[in-house]
């Protein structure tokens, strides 16, 4: 089963943080709504005919769409794709586009998961990183789409200077006791390029601190443990049979299919990606060609990819999906990470303990061939 991503390019403003490609000028909304529409036709096959579990529309800000848009492209993926009748089909939503004429639509669409970017519930670290809506909506947002969607995810971000312990603990406790059933948590990365790598560089903004953000890290999974969500990737809580199929499909190495500018899309064999460039990708798009850059994965790059997305979820890396010289030797590279408490191994399994986690990317590094 694969799965579709539609990457709308779009924002009401720049949070300071955000290193996606987006737009706030809606200038050529319109123009960009007709080459994604054509896009999908000229990628048709990009699957094979292979049935698609799953649907995101990310971004950006997809809700900026008017809900006759988004029908229109969900509309088209229907037309050229195998859709399973039981998708997952998720729509990103900021708390400042929500009301209830939106969410009816969004239903009536077909949409049947929300990713709502709350980021925090506090006034204050909303402002720090230039985000568009304020407490009052991060909350009042979720209540809204709680009577229309059951299932919804919402993003929060740690390691945030001003963020003390204390009021992270209200994060999360804000979203566990609105019964959120999925929750996406991520540390603050300063990203070249952004508004608040210059404001750091400069001395305008303090800078992140390591020590303290893997501190609000095991914090974040010692609470949520204690409130019935599985742990089951790095960044990612989930309720039972909440787990969100379409990033899942990523950490398993299932086929992709990217639309829209910086879009990216995987077939097994090789990864592709869209121009970054709204104006570029609407005109290629318009002359029957796609703007993309290609890279086909040898043997190596595949077996580290899945040393990579495998050690990030719940179910670890499975030895029995390598060849026995492989496995051999990550069982040779690991045994350091095993003797300090850092993977365990069970099973024919290698998975990261909770202070495993904290090193994952260095550690799947390590093990790389």
């Amino acid at each position: 089963m694969a799965g579709i991503y539609i990457h709308i390019p779009f924002c009401k403003q720049a949070c300071h943080y955000c290193n996606f490609h987006f737009s706030t000028s809606l200038r050529y909304k319109n123009e960009f709504i007709s080459a994604i529409l054509k896009e999908s036709e000229l990628q048709r096959n990009y699957l094979s005919g292979e049935p698609v579990s799953s649907i995101y529309f990310g971004g950006g800000t997809p809700s900026l769409l008017e809900p006759g848009e988004l029908f229109s492209i969900l509309d088209r993926l229907y037309t050229h794709y195998s859709v399973a009748p039981d998708a997952e089909i998720t729509l990103e939503a900021n708390p400042d586009d929500i009301n209830e004429k939106k969410l009816v639509s969004w239903k009536e669409t077909g949409f049947n998961r929300l990713s709502i970017g709350i980021q925090s519930f506090f006034e204050e670290d909303l402002k720090w990183m230039n985000r568009a809506h304020n407490a009052r909506q991060a909350i009042n947002s979720l209540k809204l789409a709680q009577r229309y969607f059951s299932n919804i995810t919402i993003d929060l971000i740690y390691g945030i200077p001003i963020l003390t312990n204390e009021k992270w603990k209200q994060n999360a406790d804000t979203a566990i006791n609105l019964s959120i059933p999925h929750l996406s948590c991520y540390a603050l990365t300063i990203e070249e390029k952004t508004p608040l790598f210059k404001m750091i560089r400069e001395h305008r903004k303090e800078n992140i601190n390591p020590d303290k953000q893997s501190e609000q890290f095991l914090l974040l999974m010692e609470w949520l443990d204690r409130a019935g969500y599985e742990h089951y990737e790095i960044s990612n809580f989930a309720k039972s049979n909440f787990r969100s199929r379409h990033n899942t499909s990523y950490w398993q190495g299932k086929k992709y299919l990217g639309l829209g500018p910086s879009a990216h899309s995987y077939n097994g064999q090789s990864r592709q990606w869209n121009i970054a460039n709204n104006n570029i990708y609407i005109e290629s798009v318009n002359k029957g060609t796609l703007s993309i850059e290609k890279e086909v994965l040898t043997l190596s790059q595949k077996k580290n990819e899945y040393i990579m997305t495998s050690l990030r979820t719940l179910e670890g890396l499975n030895l029995e999906k390598t060849d026995p010289e492989e496995r051999l030797r990550l069982l040779a590279e690991s045994k350091r990470y095993i003797d300090s408490g850092l993977i365990k191994s069970e099973k024919n399994c290698l998975t990261l303990t909770r202070e495993g986690k904290l090193l994952a990317d260095g550690i799947a590094a390590n093990l790389f061939i």
